[in-house]
């Protein structure tokens, strides 16, 4: 499914390659991908697809599941169809605890020792899930771990969540997308370099400097 889905992703614009034109990120890291997997939820029989494939990952990782948790905003919609599907409760989790009336950082039901599987569109640093992670255990519940549409596979993010001793199972990631991207001639070879390059360093833009032109 990892070169299917990314094939799709580019299909529909969700993922979008620019490595000669770099997107800036609110970080303030020049990167050359830009991921919206919101757009997924425009095209019926490929959200129906990504529900699916979550679904196989909780089954196999996480069969143990209680509760279904979406990320706020991105994860919500996701996690309602899986939960929906998998007839479990479902809750979702905001970035911090509103600042008006309860004052709620997790809505939705959620009872002590409950056994929950985290939803996220897409894991870059891994600090949302982690975020979610926390509030969670802080209510007094347990995460088995979280499921993802897709991943760049940072170094940072991966030594993030193992520090976190969060597990993550992603349904399609960066390389999977590289190797789509090429095959169907959306980069060049030269491009493709660049890419690689910046996954291995994002935070240096040397990358930048290499040709893309034969």
């Amino acid at each position: 499914m990892k070169h299917w889905l990314a094939k799709e992703l580019i299909n529909i614009h969700a993922v979008s390659l620019s490595p000669n034109e770099p997107y800036i990120w609110s970080s303030g890291i020049k990167s050359p991908i830009y991921c919206d997997n919101r757009l997924t939820l425009s095209y019926p029989a490929l959200r129906q697809c990504i529900a699916e494939g979550l679904i196989a990952i909780i089954h196999k990782y996480y069969p143990e599941v209680d509760v279904i948790a979406g990320t706020a905003t991105a994860g919500i919609p996701h996690a309602a169809l899986v939960a929906d599907r998998m007839g479990l409760p479902m809750i979702y989790v905001r970035g911090k605890s509103k600042s008006h009336g309860k004052g709620n950082q997790v809505e939705g039901t959620l009872k002590a020792n409950q056994k929950v599987v985290i939803i996220e569109d897409l894991i870059s640093t891994g600090g949302s899930v982690i975020t979610v992670q926390k509030a969670i255990e802080e209510a007094g519940a347990n995460v088995l771990g979280s499921a993802a549409i897709f991943t760049y596979g940072l170094q940072k993010g991966k030594d993030l969540l193992l520090e976190a001793g969060l597990r993550y199972e992603t349904l399609t990631d960066y390389n999977a997308l590289l190797e789509a991207a090429l095959e169907n001639k959306y980069v060049t070879s030269e491009e493709m370099t660049r890419l690689q390059q910046w996954q291995k360093n994002p935070e240096n833009d040397s990358w930048l400097s290499l040709p893309v032109n034969e």
